[in-house]
């Protein structure tokens, strides 16, 4: 076994406090002109504001404005545009809660919107219009969450979600770890995050303590959209979560200019496996108010899933799947 160390900075708070929130500043960063960007980006960035930490500013190739990782962050005047089909609540979410910040969607399986603050503001978010301030277990609604879990003995699975969970403090994760184990009917906590890739120093020896009675039970997905995105930081936290125990399954959305080719989807997958990350979604864009410039069409999307069906091996291809408000589970295409 590899010994677990961390070269990285462990001072992730410092970092999380250091990102970016004014699209003059990450322009500066990007080496872009302002006077071609920045009324777009602060008009765009009034309505969902802007931040992205350093350490994933630090890939972005610079004086590039078609970068994917820069795609992904900037705010565009698109996202002012209103388009028909695209809404605030794009997979029913909503309609799915059954005590504040609990969704139970799917049979076996319920989701806990642990926290509306993430590191990073993804420009396609599906939960940017989420109304995080009622609708969070934080505080007096946990309780009531976990009440309900207790009283449905078929949820055996709790996925924590957000925001990002793990934004919040080391013992909070631990106190809500322990809560979950101790119902007894669940089985499975999945944890879904994109600080992992977005701010690699969350993953230190101190998170690592907090996993470690739980990797039994423990399920990571991450996020990443393109292979750029990992760099070797990324690298070290991962392998720091493999050596933990912890499985590690990755989502990526697929996303026009940024990673709708067969050979970005190809590359990522294959960089993913090489850190022991099972690609495991490929998600068509959910149709949320203000992300209508990144949609892939559909059939688009399947002829490059079946581009890649051709170039790599099953147990590298992520399904492609789309979230449809009121079915069973998400929908395979």
């Amino acid at each position: 076994m590899i010994p677990r160390i961390l070269s990285q900075s462990t001072d992730w708070k410092s970092a999380l406090r250091q990102a970016v929130t004014q699209p003059e500043v990450l322009l500066e960063l990007v080496e872009l002109p302002r006077s071609l960007w920045l009324e777009k980006a602060t008009q765009a960035s009034q309505a969902f504001p802007l931040k992205v930490p350093m350490a994933y500013i630090r890939r972005i190739e610079k004086g590039n404005p078609q970068d994917p990782l820069l795609l992904q962050v900037l705010p565009l005047k698109q996202e002012l545009d209103a388009t028909a089909g695209y809404t605030s609540d794009p997979v029913g979410e909503i309609g799915s809660v059954c005590t504040p910040g609990l969704l139970h969607k799917y049979h076996g399986r319920a989701l806990m919107i642990t926290t509306g603050a993430c590191a990073v503001h993804c420009r396609y978010c599906f939960r940017r219009h989420f109304p995080y301030p009622e609708l969070h277990t934080g505080g007096h609604h946990l309780q009531p969450a976990l009440d309900y879990l207790r009283s449905h003995e078929e949820i055996e699975e709790v996925i924590l979600s957000g925001g990002d969970p793990l934004v919040l403090d080391n013992d909070v994760i631990s106190r809500l770890l322990s809560q979950l184990k101790a119902i007894p009917q669940v089985r499975r906590i999945r944890i879904h995050s994109r600080l992992p890739v977005v701010l690699p120093e969350r993953v230190n020896e101190a998170f690592l303590r907090v996993l470690e009675p739980y990797s039994g039970m423990l399920v990571m997905v991450i996020h990443c959209n393109h292979v750029q995105e990992l760099d070797s930081t990324v690298a070290e936290a991962i392998n720091s979560l493999n050596q933990a125990g912890i499985r590690i399954f990755n989502q990526t959305v697929l996303l026009k200019n940024i990673n709708d080719s067969i050979s970005a989807l190809c590359c990522l997958s294959k960089a993913l496996f090489d850190l022991h990350v099972q690609p495991y979604y490929l998600n068509i864009l959910d149709r949320v108010a203000g992300a209508s410039h990144f949609e892939v069409p559909q059939a688009e999307a399947v002829a490059l899933h079946d581009g890649m069906k051709s170039q790599l091996p099953g147990y590298l291809i992520p399904r492609l799947v789309r979230e449809v408000s009121g079915e069973s589970s998400k929908v395979w295409i």
